[in-house]
Formats: C-alpha cells, structure tokens, sequence
C-alpha cells in the first residue's frame, strides 16, 4: 500500500517544499478515549511552521482563517477533543510537533491514496447538519483521494466519513505531512513518537513507514 501512495506534479508545483511521512499500523485494537488533552503553550512554538500552511492553503485559492489547516485548528482549542484511543494518539503529536497528521481507516480505501489537485466532480462525503451530504471540492482545490472520491478536503482540512478511524478499526494509515521551516529530522522524530504510542494501545501492531521527499 504505502509504495503506490502518491504525490501529483501539480502539488509539486505549487509547494517543492512538501514532505510526507506515511505510516501504516495493522492488527490495531482500538479502544475508547482516556480522556482529553491540553493544548496550553504549545501554539506559539508551532506558529513557523502553522504559517507555513496558511500560505500553503492561500496559494490554491482558500483563506486559512475560514477554513484553517488540521493543526491549527487543534492547537486554537483549549483541549483536544476526546474520540478514541488511535485518533486521540495521533492528534496529541500533531499538536505537540506543530505538524498536521490525518489517520485513515486503510480497510475502506479502495484503490493507493493519492495527493492531486482537484478536477471539482469529485465526491466527498461529509455530514451536515446531522445528515450525510455528498460536496464537491473547488477546482484546483488540494485533495487526498482514492480510486471512490476525497478523503481529506484542503490538503488537511476535513476528512471525509468514509475512511475515518474509529474503535473498530483494525489497520490504519497516517499521514504527517511537512512544508519548510519543518526539518525532515523533527518530522522523522514526529513519526517515531506516534509509532511508540500505536504499540502502547497494541504492543503486537505492526508498523511500517515510507518517507516521500521533496
């Protein structure tokens, strides 16, 4: 799975800067939340790197303060919000290495993930007011993808339902995402501290990781 995992030109193009560490975690138990977390003084220390993406998402056409990256938008809440033993985990090391990460439920993926830009037929499958909706992203927006339609809308902005990670999920996909200021060596340490905290919820999990780099 992880080797068929790509980055289009077009993104490229837009950000040469991009750096991705993927990670795959099979045989999973997850389990429900331990509870929440602060995010007190983490913000400023992640603030190069979080205005890094703002000028990301700036740059296919959307304003970062209506739509703001993953990790920014962690990090403005008071606490972590508390969903399950795997998400809680990789939410924790975003906030805590100013770095956004999506977590994948890799059983309902039909077809590698793929990071394009977007024709705007795609389908995205969201909820609205407490019903699923189908959206379409922007043409040109930056979209995760498989063979079904978008997983993640705006780079890392929200993830679709589909492909969510919840307590019956028993093989995961991560993915860590860098722009410069970020080094390679933090975004590297980033993965390694999720990985220690995935074989703490399952000490059997398999880990395995792929590094795409500029």
């Amino acid at each position: 799975m992880l080797e068929r995992i790509s980055v289009d030109d077009t993104v490229r193009t837009l950000r040469p800067d991009f750096a991705v560490l993927l990670m795959t975690a099979e045989g999973l138990v997850n389990g429900p939340s331990a509870g929440s977390e602060s995010t007190d003084g983490l913000a400023e220390a992640a603030t190069p790197h979080v205005e890094a993406w703002r000028e990301a998402y700036r740059g296919f056409g959307v304003n970062p303060k209506r739509a703001r990256p993953s990790v920014d938008a962690l990090l403005r809440r008071p606490e972590l919000p508390a969903i399950n033993g795997v998400v809680d985990a990789y939410n924790l090391i975003s906030v805590r290495h100013g770095l956004p990460i999506g977590g994948e439920d890799l059983d309902t993926y039909v077809g590698p993930a793929r990071l394009t830009r977007a024709v705007g037929d795609e389908e995205f499958g969201t909820v609205k007011e407490g019903e699923p909706v189908v959206e379409h992203p922007e043409p040109g927006e930056v979209i995760w993808r498989d063979d079904v339609g978008v997983t993640c809308r705006r780079w890392n902005w929200r993830q679709c339902t589909r492909t969510r990670i919840t307590e019956q999920t028993k093989n995961a996909l991560f993915i860590l995402e860098r722009l410069e200021p970020y080094s390679l060596d933090r975004l590297i340490e980033a993965g390694d501290e999720l990985a220690g905290l995935l074989r703490a919820i399952t000490p059997g999990a398999t880990v395995t990781t792929r590094l795409i780099e500029p």
